[in-house]
């Protein structure tokens, strides 16, 4: 079974019911029509010659439409950051992965200043050329039986590519991730069970689709539910997105910490009457932020755990069972082990260590990279590159990139950490970074990107109290905005870069 069987048989039962709700557009979008638009794109994109597809277009009906036409034609889509460097980006996943067709939007390319790139086609364009007969042909497939309709569209092995996504390059370079249709099927049905999610439930969908996060958990989980999505292309619109969860009364809402924040200053007590779960991921959630949703909204965000490469969830606090400032469970079919991260040797509950994932959410590999995914993955298990711990309840902490641990006079020390009592120090308009550069004595000093005025002295004294000497911050330097990706995390290495060039000057 692929996703776009699963969503085939979800638009016979669910017909008439919202599939899409798209609030940048207005269009309002039921299942039946969803899948009549699908039938038509596969006609259109089944032409390109490409096995891969290129997708850059902002979350929409049109986006949604796409991904689907292009499973329906038998190729692979190949999703592209358009939030920063556009047209780079799309170059960069042509190149390795030697596709040339990207379908994108025009609107969107005029309005992020975005060049053209060969191998560019418009949706736009796409749309206009659909006739009344290609309308009336896709009309009369979409009311074969099941059975007849699923042998019209293509169908392969569970094994196959279902999307190639690229790593946020937060670190180093993006690599292309490779993951199957069972890989996402395994996600979903795992996360579905934890989450108690039904049909019945109107998600939200800002997550842009580029990212794991937005494709898995708001895309194809919504839609082989039969629940509803209701899509906005700007996350950021924290006012605008605010006014869509009051109106179209979300009842799921899976965000990232930081959009998580946004939402949070720009609502009012009773705008989010709707939500029965608030799901945060893709970076750490801070207490204060916790605290400040059961405070306002008395609503309890259960924070998960994943990667790009998991498909991505991990592990996942609960209604059943939650434990504030732990990543939660492993869900079904997902095993998680703490290793030494000097020996290898699986360590005992409650010792921190490398984390290690197993389970039919493990990517099929990084794309053309043999070498990096060998590394990586080795008897079946992930090795994610953070640092964690499970307690004696079966709860996973995560305790940062291990990337994010420096050693600083022989003694190691944790950034997140560091970052962490920061945050829950400062105003909650401020936002931090912390980062590491060389220091010609003790091999490494601890620096902090803060995008506000704060009260350098009375911070220090806080931090002296929670943490050791060797871990506090030598220097504060103000930045107006941290550099992020297109999910909301923060971008690490490009805050470490301005902070490098920063000094640099100052020299």
């Amino acid at each position: 079974m692929q996703l776009q069987s699963e969503f085939v048989k979800k638009a016979k039962k669910y017909g008439k019911k919202l599939a899409i709700i798209d609030r940048t557009t207005e269009k309002r979008i039921d299942y039946s029509k969803a899948l009549i638009a699908s039938l038509l794109l596969q006609r259109k994109i089944v032409n390109y010659k490409d096995g891969f597809i290129g997708v850059m277009i902002p979350n929409s009906a049109g986006s949604i439409l796409t991904i689907i036409g292009t499973h329906f034609a038998g190729k692979v889509p190949v999703m592209i950051n358009y939030s920063t460097g556009a047209a780079e980006n799309a170059e960069y996943a042509q190149k390795k992965c030697g596709f040339r067709t990207i379908i994108t939007s025009r609107a969107l390319l005029e309005k992020i200043g975005c060049r053209l790139v060969k191998g560019m086609v418009f949706i736009e364009d796409i749309m206009a050329s659909i006739s009344k007969g290609d309308k009336l042909k896709a009309a009369l497939r979409s009311k074969m039986p099941e059975k007849l309709l699923l042998k019209t569209i293509h169908s392969g092995e569970e094994s196959d590519n279902a999307v190639i996504l690229f790593t946020s390059g937060s670190e180093k370079d993006p690599k292309g991730v490779q993951l199957t249709h069972k890989n996402l099927l395994s996600n979903i049905d795992s996360s579905l069970k934890r989450m108690e999610f039904s049909s019945d439930d109107i998600v939200l969908g800002i997550l842009p689709f580029f990212h794991v996060f937005g494709q898995m958990a708001n895309l194809w989980l919504t839609l082989t539910s039969g629940a509803t999505i209701v899509t906005y292309a700007n996350p950021l619109d924290y006012k605008k997105v605010c006014s869509i969860i009051k109106e179209e009364k979300i009842s799921v809402m899976i965000a990232t910490p930081v959009f998580f924040n946004g939402y949070l200053r720009q609502s009012k007590q009773g705008d989010f009457e709707s939500i029965r779960l608030a799901v945060a991921g893709a970076d750490k959630t801070p207490r204060v932020l916790y605290d400040n949703y059961i405070e306002k909204h008395n609503i309890t965000i259960m924070e998960g755990y994943g990667a790009t490469e998991t498909s991505p969830v991990v592990s996942l606090n609960c209604t059943e069972f939650n434990k504030p400032g732990s990543i939660g469970k492993p869900i079904d079919n997902v095993r998680v082990k703490i290793l030494d991260i000097n020996t290898g040797e699986e360590l005992p509950t409650g010792q921190e260590g490398r984390l290690v994932v197993k389970g039919e959410n493990i990517m099929r590999g990084y794309f053309d990279d043999i070498e990096e995914t060998t590394r990586r993955i080795q008897n079946g298990w992930y090795d994610t590159g953070d640092m964690g711990m499970v307690d004696d309840d079966g709860f996973v902490w995560h305790r940062g990139r291990l990337k994010r641990f420096v050693k600083i006079a022989g003694e190691m020390v944790s950034l997140v950490r560091v970052e962490s009592e920061i945050i829950n120090i400062l105003p909650e308009n401020i936002d931090c970074c912390v980062v590491e550069v060389p220091d010609s004595i003790k091999g490494a000093k601890i620096i902090v990107a803060i995008t506000g005025d704060i009260d350098e002295k009375e911070i220090l004294k806080k931090l002296q109290e929670k943490l050791p000497a060797i871990a506090i911050p030598k220097r504060f330097i103000f930045i107006k905005e941290l550099p992020k990706m297109g999910s909301g995390k923060i971008n690490f290495r490009g805050t470490t870069d301005m902070i490098k060039d920063i000094l640099r000057k100052e020299h």
